[in-house]
């Protein structure tokens, strides 16, 4: 047991570290009563003796399974944003400063929090961010192999696909200036990309298999433009979605909305803020983009309202408006259990 024994604070601001963790309790006008250093290994113990409180901690890795835990005990456990919190760190910064501060942004009225996520979702999202380095480490392998055959006068066709139907003939073709080394080091990387392709393949068949399961994953899946990938995306970063009061909201959070910048009652909007979950604004952007190409118009109730966006704006701008459209009903099928996109629902016009 923890020689700190927790008093009876209202209120719990929570500095995460490796070992050591910093608590500043509060009591209900706000003033600090307690605080406390403890080690992880009696940090559960000090919040299972605890009276039921407010539990703030700053997202970062470990907060999710810190969360679920405490709020087990009965506290009300929040998670802010890191730069949310800052605003309110005095003077120098320690670590119980940043207790005391997380602590008093955790009451303010109109502080955001990240949704505590459950296990099924920190498995599904772990999925997703395999994927993601695998295919950036794909990227990378493929620029590198171009770039050495760049440097012997061998140039190919733009993009994964093709550069991997001219690999072969390159390494094989015994005309072009490349030499016995640079054939024997491209030759071990294409099997290394063989490598990566099989293990994004198997990841890719696991993510598949899970949106084919998940009730909310085979609605969002639903909507034109969002697929296995971006339906299991938002089903592991959003849950239900009830953190956010309307769409735009989640439009918002993705990052899909315009920038603004007003004073003295002049209105200035620039380009999209790019906040949020970059991860799935990118999905939604490449759906988006997809769906512009591809989408029968003339069946699905998006295509004139497509065809007047693209009568007046560009088409980058057409499609980042194309997938804040997404966002918002993806929102709307996650808080209307059973609902599906229909393409001529008035509903979601």
């Amino acid at each position: 047991m923890s020689r700190t024994k927790p008093r009876n604070a209202a209120v719990y601001g929570v500095d995460l570290g490796k070992n050591v963790f910093h608590v500043v309790g509060l009591d209900r006008s706000g003033q600090p009563i307690q605080k406390a250093k403890v080690r992880r290994d009696t940090l559960l113990q000090f919040f299972e003796c605890a009276a039921p409180a407010v539990v703030g901690m700053e997202a970062c890795a470990g907060s999710q399974w810190l969360a679920r835990k405490i709020k087990a005990f009965g506290h009300t456990v929040r998670i802010i944003p890191a730069q949310f919190v800052k605003p309110y760190v005095k003077s120098n910064k320690s670590d119980l400063i940043d207790a005391a501060a997380i602590a008093e942004a955790v009451t303010r009225p109109t502080m955001r929090f990240v949704e505590i996520k459950t296990t099924e979702q920190v498995d599904l999202q772990a999925l997703h961010r395999i994927r993601e380095r695998l295919v950036t480490s794909r990227t990378r392998l493929i620029c590198q192999m171009r770039a050495f055959c760049l440097e012997y006068g061998v140039a190919m066709r733009q993009g994964a696909g093709a550069f991997k139907l001219d690999l072969t003939g390159v390494i094989e073709d015994e005309e072009n200036d490349l030499t016995p080394t640079m054939r024997r080091l491209l030759g071990e990387l294409r099997e290394e990309l063989s490598v990566l392709e099989a293990r994004i393949a198997t990841v890719s068949r696991e993510i598949e298999a899970t949106a084919a399961s998940n009730e909310v994953a085979r609605r969002l899946a639903s909507i034109p433009g969002i697929g296995p990938l971006g339906a299991t995306a938002i089903v592991a970063a959003v849950g239900e979605g009830r953190q956010f009061r309307k769409a735009r909201d989640l439009a918002a959070w993705v990052g899909l909305v315009p920038r603004q910048h007003s004073t003295g009652g002049k209105t200035t909007l620039l380009g999209i803020n790019k906040r949020g979950n970059s991860y799935i604004r990118r999905l939604l952007i490449h759906g988006a983009r997809s769906c512009l190409m591809h989408l029968d118009r003339s069946r699905d109730r998006l295509g004139a309202w497509l065809d007047r966006l693209r009568a007046r704006m560009h088409p980058n701008k057409v499609v980042v408006a194309l997938a804040a459209k997404m966002a918002r009903i993806a929102w709307v099928i996650l808080n209307r259990p059973g609902a599906l996109y229909e393409r001529r629902d008035p509903a979601f016009a």
